[in-house]
């Protein structure tokens, strides 16, 4: 659910939000908006429910339709998405696949793949079609593809650090960078810098919408903000599906209920955490995704030398469970500590208010935390969240009365990858 409470805004957000084409003079402002190099783009809203409709409108306005080559690294299950979402994009389509990598194989024609009739997945896995993974083979590849009128795009679908790494590589040989993976931007300043100076250099754009968020519009929304000349004052939310379900499940606003090692249980075997709950439980996910929305506000960009860990992360692992490294073990261990999370829940209720595990970016005084909260049985963090879904409040000085507010699934294959097509739908 996307909700404004200001009169203006009083069409439902959501519908613009995919295809959207933000029509702003980016050209006097610091280059921590993530919006890539000075751009100017028409005063033109494509305000559609059916992004094909969008496209096909966009298209009409130019004379000649661009070529985007891609190249995706990453075909897991948000790789795997995206992938079936853009060959299913309609015809006459702007995208042409040069390249699939997974961890192994490898596969590139300069002038676009085309799959047997098995498909892309047997055409990768093939030894007698497929090449082994060579990344500096592939970006000069991808290189000599970049000319007028033919954008080359890389798209990483992939969690790794390597990869990130190479970013600012892609960027300076004028390769925009599209990807849901957090951790080039939630690392250490001195890569973030590096990403901007190169997206600066080679007037290559860097696009992230789905590493908060998965596809809800939440950096869009907020580089807008920011772009318009807003005043931002604070972004709180819950950003973490697992912690989402768990928190949702644990704590209603009553002084009792189920147990917090068995809530955690049944969101593992949902699926909902991570093979070690403690990877979710650690609150290093929504500490990473706390340091890339910072980053996006001009006075905050250089707060976190050293990304995630810089921010004031509180663990709900407890310390005796700290060392434990597999998540069997760790689940068997956990009801030792329901006691002490049955004691907060308790307190909570008490004061007519629920447990929430939050991320806050407070930009007057430069907190920025990830950190187990006490919300008011009334407040939307208590009545509007339901199973694994994310909010995210955006206090600024035009959405003072009331926050503009954003909510939605946060995790997912299928919308994690529609982050991705829409950030791509943006170099149309």
């Amino acid at each position: 659910m996307f909700q404004s409470h200001s009169r203006q805004f009083s069409r439902p957000l959501r519908q613009i939000h995919p295809c959207r084409r933000v029509l702003h003079r980016y050209r006097n402002f610091p280059p921590s908006l993530l919006l890539g190099p000075p751009v100017t783009r028409d005063l033109d809203y494509c305000i559609h429910t059916d992004p094909v409709k969008s496209y096909r409108k966009m298209s009409s306005v130019s004379s000649t339709q661009k070529t985007i080559n891609i190249a995706v690294i990453g075909v897991g299950l948000v790789g795997s998405e995206f992938i079936d979402q853009l060959l299913a994009f309609p015809s006459p389509s702007p995208f042409r696949i040069v390249s699939l990598c997974s961890s192994k194989r490898s596969l590139f024609s300069n002038t676009g793949l085309v799959f047997s009739p098995s498909g892309w997945k047997s055409d990768l896995s093939d030894s007698s079609s497929s090449s082994p993974v060579d990344i500096p083979s592939l970006t000069k590849g991808l290189a000599s593809l970049v000319q007028p009128g033919q954008k080359v795009v890389l798209v990483d679908n992939t969690s790794s650090d390597d990869v990130a790494q190479l970013y600012p590589a892609f960027l300076r040989a004028g390769i925009e960078v599209i990807t849901p993976n957090k951790k080039a931007y939630s690392g250490e300043l001195t890569l973030y810098e590096d990403i901007l100076a190169a997206s600066l250099e080679a007037g290559a754009r860097f696009l992230n919408e789905a590493t908060v968020g998965a596809g809800l519009p939440v950096m869009s929304t907020l580089k807008d903000l920011v772009a318009t000349g807003d005043r931002v004052v604070k972004v709180e939310g819950v950003f973490s599906g697992t912690m989402s379900y768990i928190f949702n499940n644990f704590s209603t606003g009553e002084a009792s209920g189920p147990s917090f090692s068995s809530v955690v249980s049944v969101a593992r075997e949902k699926g909902y955490t991570e093979p070690h709950p403690a990877d979710d439980l650690n609150g290093a996910d929504v500490a990473r995704k706390l340091t890339i929305l910072s980053r996006a506000i001009p006075s905050l960009r250089a707060s976190l030398p050293h990304g995630f860990k810089s921010v004031q992360t509180t663990s709900l692992v407890p310390s005796a469970l700290e060392g434990i490294a597999g998540g069997d073990e760790f689940i068997r261990r956990l009801p030792e500590f329901d006691a002490h999370f049955a004691e907060l829940r308790e307190g909570a209720a008490k004061e007519g208010k629920v447990l929430r595990f939050v991320g806050v970016v407070d930009v007057a005084s430069g907190l920025i935390k990830a950190d187990l909260e006490k919300y008011p049985n009334s407040h939307p963090f208590a009545t509007s969240l339901g199973g694994s879904d994310n909010i995210i409040m955006f206090h600024t000085e035009r959405y003072g009365a009331r926050p503009l507010i954003v909510q939605g699934a946060g995790a997912g294959a299928a919308v994690t990858a529609m982050g991705v097509m829409s950030d791509l739908l943006k170099l149309v």
